[in-house]
């Protein structure tokens, strides 16, 4: 090892440990947030923004502004003022000049402003904040129609423009945005109907159009595969209940004019947790064993319309749900007895034996039965050999939907081999939104993007068995008590992928904030860590809990840090190799600190766990994400922590030598510290 490499990882080391953890704003962008602060009339809660503390205005801590910054230029910008009741910006404001002063800011990524009172047509000028990937402008006074120009914003992929006065068509332009993952315009006056175009975003997971005056028919959305909340209230559509993959979780239809009948498959929508179709004109026997016993059914609102059958007594329900509305129906029979005790099942203005809620008498909704097409003749007392006949026909029907089941999963399981008689039902989908995040830009802000990676997306359960040949054994890379690692090869590209599994058990429950976990995943998108390609999620079939979690992560194919420094002397790094490796686990590092929210600490940054791609650029594999292998322990969350090891990873990279012990630290930096007294004896 020659001493002048010694000395430079020396100062290397110095130099990264002096860097101070604020960023020092540019002028230029801080004279572009003095003038948004004059142009939002001087809100009291911009008070603190002063030519004399911009400087640390990243740092500061405001409820009603955010502003996050790196390398000295503003990445986000969150401003919200008084939501309950925002005051209209004077005649003197200019959205024009407003927008061009954002221009200032020319990687914001992150644009949210709410209630504060911005008027005027949203410009074409729009289009010059080109890295915008979040725009939130909720809850002020925008008219007008929706720029073309927000087409041109390639990395878009929220767009959230509720409560305005926008008018005019949906736009068409749509198929330009494929980045698009949640698309929310509620509370405007936008007319016609929902475009062709809309099907194309395979990437939609949010679509929210409620409150305004959208018609006609909606086209195919079984396209949207992602699709996983669907938000049409209180417009006028007039076709069927939509087409949908069977992994939507919320549907809201409700105060329209749709019609016919709920779909035969409605029973297989197995994460469904929120249906409301109140208000509208459907019609057709109600399935009720079967909406009220979906899996994952929670809130369910069918009131208002004009669906009929018998209910009975012995209907059993989901133990999900917390909300039933079956009021205003031609419903008969008895009120099922699993909805007798709760005080949120509203069934008035039906035809049911029930005296706790008022009811029309039964000749009132058979007489609109036979109206609307769907009726019976009143009974008679004397059972008819017809009347024996349906019984008889709806045991064999039931006799053969039984046989049929047994068959079903009897052959799947001869196929599939498996030894556990609860086959899991694949269901590829991620949870759904909680309403609140659909206005918070911070839950589903994309961090970073990593050159050369592949969108994320979510993986189907086959996918995922062809590539580890149905997780062959030799395909097993890593195995801990919870969590399994195994290396794949994807059939449709040839790439190679890496593939993580976390299995629920007893004490691996599903986290409450799965979603967010999934989320914060796919966000982790970076040149120096180990990117995050998409996940797949495998449901139990016999109660449509999550068995499996597979993670998928780009393949690094050329081994740890620490072989390439510590092994062969052939496949050894050379110094400006290993300088630029530990330069880009620095910036790996310093973007799971401060280059997303939250931060991610405590990454068990070791040599071992920093892999080198195909063109030697390190990338960290183990950042903190507890959501993988629980078992794990991180202990304390703190970022000094990484800095610690992050040191000594820098006393491997030049020593050559791998350090696994507190002594062996020790003695390595005694030796160090020698050595550099002894260089700079050598040149005093």
């Amino acid at each position: 090892m020659g001493r002048n490499g010694c000395l430079m990882l020396f100062g290397l080391l110095m130099f990264l440990i002096e860097i101070p953890p604020t960023t020092q704003l540019q002028s230029s962008q801080s004279w572009a947030l003095l003038r948004l602060q004059r142009m939002l009339n001087y809100p009291p809660f911009l008070a603190a923004w002063t030519g004399d503390n911009l400087s640390d205005v990243c740092s500061t801590d405001n409820p009603s502004a955010t502003v996050v910054c790196y390398d000295e230029s503003i990445t986000q910008l969150e401003i919200s003022g008084n939501e309950a009741s925002p005051s209209r910006l004077p005649e003197s404001f200019s959205i024009e000049s407003f927008f061009v002063t954002l221009t200032g800011l020319p990687n914001l990524k992150v644009l949210k402003l709410s209630s504060l009172g911005l008027w005027g047509q949203l410009p074409a000028k729009i289009w010059r904040l080109s890295k915008l990937e979040i725009l939130n402008l909720t809850s002020n006074y925008l008219s007008g129609y929706i720029p073309y120009e927000l087409s041109f914003l390639t990395n878009l992929h929220t767009l959230i423009l509720d409560e305005n006065n926008l008018t005019g068509p949906v736009p068409d332009w749509f198929a330009a945005s494929p980045m698009l993952t949640v698309l929310s315009i509620t509370r405007n006056s936008l007319t016609s109907s929902l475009p062709e175009s809309i099907t194309t975003l395979s990437n939609l997971r949010v679509v929210r159009f409620s409150g305004n005056n959208l018609t006609g028919e909606l086209p195919d959305l079984s396209t949207l595969t992602n699709l996983q909340l669907l938000d049409l209230d209180s417009n006028t559509f007039s076709s069927d209940f939509p087409k949908l993959q069977r992994k939507v979780t919320a549907v809201i239809l409700s105060n329209n004019k749709f019609t016919g009948a709920l779909p035969p498959d409605i029973g297989k929508y197995y994460l469904l947790h929120h249906l409301d179709i109140s208000s509208n004109r459907f019609v057709g026997p109600l399935p009720a064993p079967v909406v009220l016993n979906l899996p994952s059914i929670q809130y369910l609102n069918i009131s208002g319309n004009r669906f009929t059958g018998m209910l009975l007594n012995s209907t059993s329900c989901s133990n999900k749900l917390r909300f039933v509305d079956l009021s205003s129906n031609l419903l008969t029979g008895e009120i099922p007895i699993c909805l007798n005790d709760s005080s949120n099942v509203k069934f008035e203005m039906n035809c049911l034996d029930a005296t706790n809620q008022p009811q029309h008498k039964l000749p009132f909704c058979q007489i609109n039965a036979l109206a609307v097409g769907f009726g019976e003749l009143p009974p008679v007392e004397k059972k008819t050999a017809a009347g024996r006949g349906g019984v008889i026909c709806g045991a064999f029907a039931g006799g053969m939907a039984l046989v049929g089941v047994v068959l079903f999963f009897g052959l799947k399981r001869a196929n599939t081999k498996k030894e556990n008689f609860t086959r899991t039902l694949a269901v590829h989908a991620s949870y759904g939104f909680p309403s609140q995040s659909l206005h918070d830009s911070k839950a589903i802000k994309k961090a970073g993007r990593s050159v050369g990676i592949s969108p994320y997306r979510s993986f189907s359960l086959e996918e995922i068995e062809s590539a580890t040949n149905n997780f062959e054994s030799s395909a097993l890379i890593e195995e801990t008590r919870h969590c399994q690692v195994y290396a794949g090869k994807l059939k449709d590209d040839n790439s190679y992928i890496t593939i993580r599994c976390l299995k629920m058990t007893k004490t691996v429950r599903i986290p409450p904030d799965l979603t967010k976990n999934i989320e914060l995943i796919a966000k982790l998108r970076h040149r120096h860590l180990v990117s995050s390609l998409g996940h797949c999620f495998e449901y139990c079939l016999d109660d449509s809990s999550l068995c499996r979690l597979f993670l998928i992560f780009e393949h690094v194919p050329n081994g740890t840090l620490r072989t390439r420094i510590s092994g062969d002397v052939g496949r050894k790094l050379s110094w400006t190799q290993r300088i630029s490796a530990a330069i880009g686990v620095a910036k790996g590092i310093q973007f799971l600190h401060g280059g997303m929210m939250p931060g991610l600490f405590s990454n068990h940054t070791k040599s071992t766990n920093i892999l080198l791609d195909q063109n030697l650029v390190a990338k960290i594999s183990s950042y903190n994400l507890p959501l993988l292998c629980n078992e794990q322990e991180f202990g304390v969350i703190e970022d000094k922590i990484d800095v610690y090891d992050f040191g000594v990873v820098l006393l491997e990279i030049v020593t050559g030598k791998p350090i696994d012990s507190q002594d062996e630290i020790d003695a390595t930096a005694s030796q160090l510290k020698a050595e550099a007294q002894k260089q700079m004896e050598g040149h005093g």
